[in-house]
Parts: C-alpha cells; structure tokens; sequence
C-alpha cells in the first residue's frame, strides 16, 4: 500500500499541436504532482500547447519514441522527492486519459508493480488500430509467451510503473522497442504485472508508425529483434 502516492505522467509526443491540450485537460490532474510532455522534435505548436495547458515541456531533438520517454525519466528522477508511479500515454488523444485512475490504483493497493493498459482486452473504435497493428501485438505478446513465460495482450504504450521497479529495469531502447523492453524485462526480473482493460479511439493526427509502411516494417522488425535480443 502506497499512501499519499507522487504520481507523475510522461507524454512522449511529436506534432501533436491539436491532441495534446485534450490529453492535458483530460488527465484526473488533483492525483497527479506532475505532467510532463516530452516535445520529440515537433515542427508544429505541441510544446506551446504543453505548456498553455499547464504541463512541463521538455524539448527533446533526437527522435525516437523510447529516447522521449528517457528523457521525461531523466527529468523526473533529477527531482526530489522522486515519484512513487510514473505513467506513460501517448499524447495523441487515442487513449483515455481518465482511466489513469484505473492503471494505477492495482499499485497503489500493492498489487502490482506494473499495469499495461491492454486494447485488446478493452473497446477499440473502429479504425483506431491497423490490421498490421494487431497482428503484430499478436506475434509480439505469442513471443514474450514462448520465449519469456510473460503473458500479455498487447503492447499498449499506456502503462504505470511503480519508479523503483522502472529503475531496476535498467531502460535503454530509444525508438519501437521500448514497449516490449518493458515487458520483457519485467518478466525477467519478475516483477509482479497485470493487464487491465482500457479503451482505444481513432487518434486525432497522422500516424508517425502504422501510418506508413516504412514505419510498421522497422517498427515490427525492432520489436521482434528486441525480444531475441535479450534472451
């Protein structure tokens, strides 16, 4: 039991000019002792609006979804007191921001050291996620079964982690493999996981990943090389 928990937000984010401000606002912001958005190098007003909305905004140039959420850790870990839960979302307005409530209550009753936000276990609207999208969530969480004995249904970047159980897991992947470096890092340094339901909603904007084909072929192959990497 955790009481009176220091939760922070990290919102990795990258032209999201008309998304961010409705993440902020919707975020249950009397739990919450921080919200830092991490501007991934945007050429739009993303980090103007962070900041309009009452966020920190941290601008972060090189690129790469796993260095965005480094560098919002690196910033709240030079802090004191440190935070006791950090939550990840994306800042593209496809989650719900309120369910935050729900992502990190399992942890601070003790039950968890981790919580993914699953949209496969959740309503997903229809268009909000690609078939390739799905199918590589399958593969990806079959392999983490196989491979790790970890038993996920996604990997949905909208997730809390108690901090010290993040620090443990040492993080490093700076772009597509971060999601599944936590995961599999978890369940090698047995951490104790849930999965819980979370809606999903077409994002507001352009994707940067499954939006091209480009994007989904590195996305998956980085994914698939993370997890045998670390065998």
């Amino acid at each position: 039991m955790i009481n009176n928990p220091i939760i922070k937000v990290i919102i990795p984010a990258l032209n999201e000019e008309n998304a961010i401000g409705k993440v902020i606002e919707e975020l249950p912001g009397g739990m919450l002792a921080e919200v830092v958005v991490v501007d991934n190098g945007s050429q739009d007003q993303t980090f103007q609006k962070a900041i309009d909305k009452g966020a920190t905004a941290i601008r972060e140039p090189r690129r790469g979804y796993g260095q965005a959420c480094l560098t919002g850790i690196k910033h709240v870990s030079e802090q004191e007191p440190k935070p006791d839960i950090l939550v990840f979302i994306d800042g593209d307005h496809s989650d719900f921001p309120e369910n935050i409530i729900d992502l990190v209550n399992p942890i601070i009753r003790g039950e968890a050291d981790m919580v993914i936000g699953s949209r496969a276990l959740g309503n997903k609207e229809d268009g909000s996620m690609t078939f390739p999208q799905i199918f590589g969530n399958w593969l990806a969480t079959t392999l983490l079964r196989l491979f790790y004995g970890a038993k996920f249904t996604d990997l949905g970047p909208f997730r809390a982690i108690r901090y010290e159980s993040l620090m443990q897991l040492g993080m490093i992947d700076t772009n597509y493999g971060w999601t599944v470096e936590m995961q599999l890092k978890a369940a090698k340094y047995k951490l104790r996981y849930i999965e819980i339901p979370v809606d999903y909603r077409r994002r507001i904007g352009f994707s940067k990943i499954s939006g091209t084909i480009s994007g989904t072929i590195m996305a998956g192959y980085k994914i698939i090389w993370t997890i045998i990497r670390y065998l």
